[in-house]
């Protein structure tokens, strides 16, 4: 069964295309649709084992950019399907799916309606969200179509911990509470260091570090969620490329007030000039930051020991949270690639069982698993290379094939 896998953002699409078949699978090309709605766009395709083909013009909308893509896809010289009757399903990363959707689904009507209705919680990627769903429709009626939620992992974290002590009517009004993103990611690691470590996924206690410009850190107890630093939004929790993270709420609103600052003044700021960027001065790559950290610029030093800091504090909390930790795994870009801030995370934490093994980090290669932690180790480590737009595919063959 041929896939194609769709993230669709405000402006870009980026696209997997994969053969699933059994157990198996193959990646038959990828992709990234940029600047879409600006005078000009961008198309990136990378088919598998031939040479990759790019575009410039005016990309209008969704629909204009999917059509580009499934132009590539069919084209003798660069494509990788005879023809778009090749394609079986379209998978969709859908960010919020709010308390509705536990589980991937085939798109109807009525999944249509729901994620539409979480618009006003996640303005910023939903709509964008939707725009692939509903530019698939029009290019490819009667494809099926699966939505898989950023959210879904994180159903089963009990209400002791994904409740706000606010008061209780907000969340009967409103649903304010802690929902969690990076689900897709934070369910494949686990499982995957659980195989690696040697580990039963349902009885262990794993800890997931999906670190990249976005953040998050996951309690992982038996296969499940049981906590997650991300919040209503993506905004709580870890420092991350350009969001705050966790912050009292007086002292952005006491900002705010003598800023003169309203609502989405306040947003921006909390979600697109703090974090690294903000503390750092300099950027909110964390390659820019380990560059000038070594020049010993004080507030890159600055920066990257927040950062690293404060992983460690939920690592530390989420072992407490399970009564112990059996593996700590790395993953996302800056997780899958920072070997420093892999050693300075787990370092200090033989209190926990953690024995490092600083040569096998140093020696990993970029692009493979491997374990982190000494063969004496009680308590594993490993880096861990994510891979949602498997997870996505998996999902949607499950669906379709009705398994």
């Amino acid at each position: 069964m041929i896939i194609l896998v769709l993230n669709c953002g405000s402006s870009s699409i980026k696209y997997q295309v994969l053969d699933l078949r059994c157990n198996k699978h193959e990646l038959l090309a990828k992709g990234l649709v940029e600047r879409i709605g600006m005078a000009e766009g961008d198309l990136t395709h990378k088919p598998a084992g031939k040479t990759p083909f790019e575009q410039h013009l005016p990309i209008a909308d969704h629909t204009t950019g999917i059509r580009l893509v499934l132009d590539a896809l069919t084209d003798p010289e660069h494509g990788v399907i005879g023809s778009l009757d090749e394609l079986s399903a379209v998978g969709h990363r859908v960010a919020h799916g709010g308390e509705y959707f536990a589980d991937s689904c085939i798109v109807d009507q009525e999944v249509k309606r729901r994620i539409e209705e979480l618009f006003a919680i996640a303005p910023l990627h939903n709509p964008a969200n939707m725009q692939g769903i509903l530019s698939i429709g029009s290019v490819l009626p009667g494809i099926p179509q699966v939505a898989v939620f950023d959210t879904s992992f994180h159903h089963t974290i009990p209400a002791v911990n994904y409740m706000y002590a606010i008061p209780y009517e907000y969340y009967e009004r409103y649903r304010v509470r802690k929902y969690g993103f990076h689900g897709t990611s934070h369910k494949y690691v686990a499982a995957k260091g659980a195989e690696l470590a040697g580990l039963d996924l349902a009885s262990s206690r794993i800890i997931t570090c999906h670190i990249g410009n976005g953040a998050s850190v996951t309690a992982v107890e038996n296969g499940r969620s049981v906590d997650t630093s991300m919040g209503f939004s993506p905004l709580d929790g870890l420092m991350m490329g350009t969001r705050s993270g966790s912050i009292d709420v007086s002292a952005a609103t006491y900002i705010a007030s003598h800023e003169g600052m309203d609502y989405e003044q306040l947003d921006q700021m909390l979600n697109k000039r703090s974090g690294v960027l903000g503390v750092s001065g300099i950027s909110s790559d964390m390659r820019d930051i380990d560059a000038a950290y070594d020049r010993g610029e004080e507030r890159a030093v600055l920066a990257r020991d927040m950062y690293n800091a404060r992983i460690k504090k939920y690592v530390g909390e989420y072992a407490a949270e399970m009564g112990g930790v059996d593996l700590i795994v790395f993953t996302g870009g800056v997780g899958e690639n920072s070997k420093e801030l892999r050693e300075e995370v787990c370092s200090g934490l033989e209190f926990m069982g953690v024995e490092f093994d600083a040569e096998a980090n140093r020696s990993a290669v970029r692009g493979r698993d491997a374990i982190l932690s000494k063969a004496s180790s009680r308590t594993k480590v490993a880096v861990v290379c994510t891979d949602e737009e498997l997870m996505i595919a998996a999902d949607t063959y499950r669906l379709v094939k009705g398994l």
